[in-house]
């Protein structure tokens, strides 16, 4: 990488900082240092990054690190002391609250819906035609109008928030196949449903592109216009979690998440921002 290169990449990303940051919303940060350790829900990563890369640019003293694991992974971590903030695409548990005195903050809404390969011509499908695909009762794309090939199923582990919502709200408790290949994370999910052209899976509405074709259901596309105007319903809340009352770094790191600068990188990475 040249020197001219790296420089222009330096402008680049001061530009782009510009455009998100409103003057302020780093204002409390002044002063402060030390380390900041965040893990859990995938879907909230980019959000996350994006924020860090702000704070970090701006005080360069604070240190912040974002590590995935799933949103069960985030909610026992932080109830634990392991890490400052747990990111998790679900509301804790009455239990996870009582046993750890976890405080939830939500920032943003997010959709997840279901995907498939960009080759593959079924992109429509009622609730009962996705049940019975997860079921594994329909097993074969011909059944759906798609080539003569058998569905290969894509889920997430029983920890992921992405999961919990796409089971409760889009298959409607419905059973899944213990047949599903099980991938660790949105990104992961992305990779699969790529580079199979036989797959079905899901992913939040924020990690859409044109690396997978997202599927109609019951008519309504999986958008971020439908999961604002709440036609599309299979939509949660993203949560940044703490052990109690957020203090320190955790407490600027949530509040920036509320800040004009914070929910302006929330439309941006394709959820509905909450102020």
């Amino acid at each position: 990488m040249t020197k001219l290169f790296r420089l222009m990449l330096a402008v680049l990303f001061l530009v782009a900082c510009a455009t998100f940051t409103h003057a302020g919303d780093l204002a409390s940060f002044k002063g402060q240092s030390g380390s900041l350790k965040i893990a859990g829900g995938t879907a909230h990563i980019p959000v996350m990054k994006e924020a860090a890369k702000i704070i970090g640019e701006a005080h360069p003293d604070i240190r912040i690190t974002i590590a995935g694991g799933g949103s069960g992974v985030g909610i026992k971590q932080v109830g634990e002391g392991l890490i400052d903030i747990g990111n998790s695409g679900r509301k804790a548990t009455d239990k996870e609250i009582s046993t750890y005195g976890l405080i939830m903050h939500k920032w943003a809404i997010d959709g997840v819906g279901p995907v498939v390969n960009p080759k593959n011509p079924v992109t429509e499908l009622t609730t009962e035609q996705l049940q019975d695909i997860f079921s594994g009762k329909i097993s074969n794309w011909k059944e759906l109008g798609g080539e003569d090939r058998a569905i290969n199923l894509y889920d997430r582990d029983a920890a992921s928030g992405t999961r919990s919502v796409f089971w409760k709200k889009g298959l409607k408790k419905a059973e899944v196949s213990p047949k599903a290949n099980v991938v660790p994370s949105n990104g992961a999910m992305k990779t699969a449903i790529s580079g199979d052209p036989y797959s079905i899976g899901f992913v939040s509405v924020g990690h859409i592109d044109d690396s997978v074709a997202p599927v109609t259901l019951d008519g309504v596309a999986p958008t971020l216009d439908n999961v604002k105007n709440g036609s599309f319903p299979v939509a949660r809340g993203l949560y940044s979690i703490t052990k109690g009352d957020a203090e320190g770094l955790a407490k600027l790191f949530i509040d920036f998440l509320f800040s004009p600068t914070g929910q302006e990188l929330v439309k941006a990475k394709g959820f509905v921002a909450v102020k």
